[in-house]
């Protein structure tokens, strides 16, 4: 009792072990996953990849922006100092505003998508799915919802909040801490000076914010990774159950196989009678040779077997009334190089033509 108890509690840690996921992903279920936008990316990259180049931009274009912004407003001033408001003066102002945004503001949101879209790119490639966009009425179950709330997903994405609170502060007054005589000074410098300032600070903020982050999104990126191959881990079972849909059950594969021999040893035994000669070894080893002149350049091989496929030529061959003949040599080389439905091979010619000539003189004998 004992022993069997051992062995019974082995075989539940083998069944426990053989579900628990510990091999890697196969292709086939990363493909299956990204089929359903299941992919490693990090939002921190894109964030700081967008933060940059914003900054960057505004830093490079900001005098010019600035005289755009200047005159901007001084047409819009003017505009509502004026007494009556005809719908003329609506349409330019509109027109101006238009004008304003494309030439100012629209720059940074094409920089700000192209920013994103070739960062997502670099992490993704080019994918498209609506799949994320099915309904799931799963989400809508309190109880896996409590599940998220405290999963190790919500922990993780909680203390990056936190470390980008962290972080931001800490760059954000690494930066500006120097500036602080110069900020409260601001109220006693010319207003033609205070934004080329307030521009330069807020660009060294800004820059060393998003160097921050995207010292954040590396790590991140590098956790989306291992936590994404982590999650598409399989068993052992589910990689041979894998195995079996792409090749085949090899069971199901194994009795197709036993049926195809059957049915072609089916189709070859029913030549048999057909044959003109059967060569033997004796007993180890049969083949049956047909010889039509009009139809055939050269005998074709229409049987062969050993041992007992060649017991059952031998016999097929006796019920028909076919010559057997007893050439071990013949036989054995016909067996190494013959294939069935094929002509004997040409080296063999002299001694098969020998044999079916001695077959033919008994025939004429008995005739």
């Amino acid at each position: 009792m004992a022993v069997d108890a051992e062995r019974l509690a082995f075989a539940f840690d083998l069944q426990r072990f053989a579900g628990e996921r510990t091999e890697p992903a196969t292709p086939k279920r990363r493909e299956e996953a990204r089929k359903k936008g299941q992919v490693p990316r990090s939002h921190e990259l894109v964030t700081a990849g967008v933060l940059a180049s914003v900054f960057f931009l505004l830093h490079q274009a900001g005098p010019g922006l600035l005289d755009r912004l200047a005159t901007y407003v001084a047409a819009s001033l003017e505009a509502a100092a004026v007494g009556e408001v005809t719908d003329g003066q609506v349409m330019a102002w509109y027109f101006q505003t238009a004008v304003f945004f494309l030439t100012t503001v629209a720059p940074l949101f094409l920089v700000a998508l192209g920013t994103g879209l070739i960062l997502n790119y670099m992490q993704v490639g080019f994918l498209f799915t609506a799949a994320p966009l099915v309904p799931d009425l799963n989400k809508l179950n309190p109880g896996r919802g409590l599940q998220r709330l405290f999963s190790r997903h919500a922990l993780v994405e909680l203390a990056k909040s936190l470390a980008k609170v962290v972080l931001i502060a800490w760059a954000a007054y690494g930066a500006a801490r120097p500036a602080f005589d110069l900020i409260l000074g601001l109220n006693q410098t010319e207003v033609g000076e205070v934004f080329p300032t307030l521009e330069t600070l807020v660009y060294r903020v800004g820059l060393r914010v998003a160097t921050a982050l995207f010292v954040l999104a590396v790590l991140d990126y590098a956790y989306q990774r291992w936590d994404y191959n982590r999650g598409l881990r399989m068993s052992k079972q589910e990689v041979k159950d894998e195995l079996k849909q792409q090749e085949g059950d090899p069971h199901v594969k194994g009795q197709i196989k036993a049926r195809m021999r059957q049915m072609a040893m089916r189709r070859m035994m029913q030549r048999v009678p057909q044959a003109d000669v059967v060569i033997t070894n004796p007993t180890h080893l049969a083949v049956a040779l047909e010889y039509d002149a009009k139809t055939m350049d050269a005998p074709e091989i229409v049987a062969m077997g050993a041992d007992y496929v060649a017991q059952r030529i031998r016999e097929i061959a006796q019920a028909n009334e076919v010559p057997i003949v007893e050439n071990p040599p013949l036989a054995r080389a016909l067996w190494a190089t013959g294939e069935i439905g094929q002509a004997v091979p040409v080296d063999l010619y002299q001694a098969v033509a020998e044999v079916l000539a001695f077959v033919y003189r008994l025939r004429r004998r008995r005739a």
